[in-house]
Parts: structure tokens; sequence; C-alpha cells
């Protein structure tokens, strides 16, 4: 694999969006995020996940000119509409209102209905805890993902994010209700590997760990069986009736494709309600003895939510972003 430092990949994406008539501001916010989630490792929703965004772009599920607009605004609460723009240039505003609100109140809420698919919603988690706040944040989907007990899929696999501030690098939970999401299983299948633990069924309803066999039956194996899905199906409602916007059975009318799709984003302003040193301490503290855990493996260590990625992003700053020839090939013809 070729790798690409992390400024030639960002000028990359934002030529192309420039070309699709994307605004300045909105081609660089959005450039650069996919830049940063492809450096931190999460390839699937960032470099290999380029070319799909300029297809929406080119069917009109994506407007590159959109901005979100306040609906209705109830004191730490909002309502926007995210009127088809980029999807993670409409989550970055949305999380930076939200914590807007959360310094006025100690906590803000912004649903935004009508938006696109906002890529790695970790981003957002990240945004809010790099603000000092408690970041909570989630959204729907196209129907992807069986409730538990069925064959077809009604539910979406609606990732969550959870995000909390510390200094030496946020403790960051992003997490589809799937066991993997559809990103994950497309780049484990395109690198012939299986996967570490049975993640869906294949088409005679076996559980596998091959991904292909998962992408082709479409039943995916929800977190926790039973309770992912219903956590799945909570996740849909509140963001559905929060933002009046589709809920995944509606996205799910629309067709294949996944667009005009609802999301919440929560700040809570924990350096103001805790405190500087009180925050600091009782995250390190508990860290600390999670990490001191007796090992399975002597040679494995035990890992906080987004520790990994601090490490990958500096190999990555330092050596280039790994990319997949045929995937790079495709984004500079573009």
């Amino acid at each position: 694999m070729p790798r690409i430092p992390f400024s030639d990949m960002k000028a990359e994406f934002k030529r192309v969006l420039l070309k699709k008539g994307t605004p300045e501001e909105s081609a660089e916010l959005s450039a650069r995020l996919i830049a940063e989630t492809s450096c931190d490792g999460i390839y699937s929703h960032g470099v290999n996940r380029f070319p799909r965004v300029v297809e929406y772009i080119d069917r009109g599920y994506i407007d590159v000119s959109a901005r979100p607009t306040l609906v209705e605004s109830l004191g730490a609460f909002e309502r926007w509409d995210g009127n088809l723009g980029l999807g993670n240039v409409c989550a970055t505003l949305m999380m930076d209102r939200a914590i807007g609100l959360a310094r006025a109140s100690g906590i803000g809420c912004v649903a935004l209905a009508n938006t696109n698919h906002w890529l790695r919603g970790g981003t957002y988690g990240w945004q809010a805890a790099n603000a000092g706040c408690v970041g909570l944040c989630w959204t729907n989907t196209q129907p992807n993902m069986p409730a538990w007990g069925a064959k077809d899929r009604r539910i979406g696999n609606n990732p969550l994010i959870l995000a909390v501030p510390r200094a030496g690098g946020a403790v960051v939970v992003d997490m589809a209700m799937a066991q993997f999401s559809y990103g994950q299983l497309e780049a484990t299948r395109n690198r012939g590997e299986a996967l570490p633990v049975a993640g869906g069924y294949d088409g005679d309803g076996n559980l596998t760990t091959d991904p292909g066999a998962i992408l082709q039956s479409w039943r995916v194996l929800p977190i926790g069986f039973w309770k992912g899905s219903s956590l799945s199906l909570v996740l849909d409602l509140v963001a559905t009736v929060l933002s009046g916007g589709r809920s995944t059975y509606r996205v799910g009318q629309l067709g294949s494709d996944e667009y005009q799709l609802s999301q919440v984003f929560i700040a809570i302003d924990a350096t103001r309600i805790a405190g500087d040193a009180f925050l600091a301490s009782a995250v390190d503290e508990v860290l600390a003895d999670v990490k001191a855990s007796e090992r399975v493996d002597p040679d494995v260590a035990i890992r906080y939510p987004a520790e990994r990625e601090l490490r990958v992003r500096q190999d990555n700053l330092e050596h280039g972003i790994p990319v997949d020839d045929a995937v790079w090939a495709r984004i500079t013809a573009l």
C-alpha cells in the first residue's frame, strides 16, 4: 500500500469537493475531517468511503452548498434542518452549537433532521471532548440490520458515540449497534481476512466470521444480541421524535441509498461542572486501574477506548496514511 502524506490526502479531497461545486469553507472542513479520520486509522469511514460521498453528490442526495437552518429553539434544546448538506459539515456545526448551548446552560442538545451520513461518528465525540465537554451523539441509518429473532433487516445499526475529556487523550467510544459496521466488514473482506469473532450470519443462517458472507446476507449481528437490537430501536425513536425527521423505517422507504437521516448531539460542560482538577483525577485513576488489570495475554495491553487511535495518528502523521492502490487511483481520477 502507498502511504500518502496527510496534507496531500486532504488536498486531494478538497480538490474533488471544489470541483463538485462545494464552497471553499465547507470543502476545507469536510476534506480535513475525512483526512483526520483516515489518519486515525478509521479508513472504512475516511478515504475508503470518499468515493461514495462523491457518488451521492452526483446523484443529488447531497447538496454541497447547503448549511443547516434553525427550526425551533427551546432553551438548551434546538431543532435544526440539515437541508441535505454534507454530512460531516452538518454534524460538526451541530456539535459546535450543542457546545455553545452547554457553555450557557451547562448542557446543550441539538436534534438534526434531513442530513446525510456523517462518516466517522467519533469525530464529533472528539470535538466535544476537545472543548472540555462530555459528548453524546448518535444517528439513525437505513434499515441494515435484522431485529433480534428476525431474518429481514428493519432496524439500523445506528452508531452511538460517548466521549469524556482528558488532557492526555480523550476517552471516546464510537460503536455501531452491530458487532461490526458495514465499513469494517467491507475493509476486512477486501484485505482477505476473517473477523476476530462472529459478526453475523451466512446465507444458511449460520454464525460466521466471513465478512463477505455477512455482506451478502445483510444479517449483521447486533451487539449484545437482543440488547443491541433494543438499543438500536430506541436510539432511532429518540432521534426521530426530537428532530421531527425520518425514522429508519422512513429512510428505508427512500430506496437502497442512505440519506435524509436524523441525528442527536448532546454536550455537557464537564470542565465547568466538575472542575479541571477533579475531572482529571477521576478519569485518570479509573483508566490507571483498568490498565492495571491482569492480562489474558501478557503481550497484549489493556487499552481504553480511543487509545489506539492516538498511536495510529502519530504513526500516520510521520510516515503517511496507508491507502489501497485501487481506492487512491479511483479518488485521483475523480
